[in-house]
């Protein structure tokens, strides 16, 4: 989860940097598609269920 977090952090960040800055759009791209990713890391991560069952000892 707190890899999901990172990457949506680096996306806004790339994003703002990307939109506001002239001349560094290609950021705003790459925000845009690390965002993607963290997504779909997302979907395929609950998908598959998301917790491990403990042992108790």
């Amino acid at each position: 989860m707190s890899l999901f977090l990172f990457l949506i952090l680096v996306a806004v960040v790339l994003g703002i940097i990307g939109f506001v800055v002239k001349g560094l759009f290609y950021l705003l791209v790459i925000g845009v598609v690390v965002l993607v990713l963290a997504l779909v890391y997302a979907a395929v991560r609950f998908r598959r269920g998301g917790r491990k069952q403990r042992v108790a000892r």
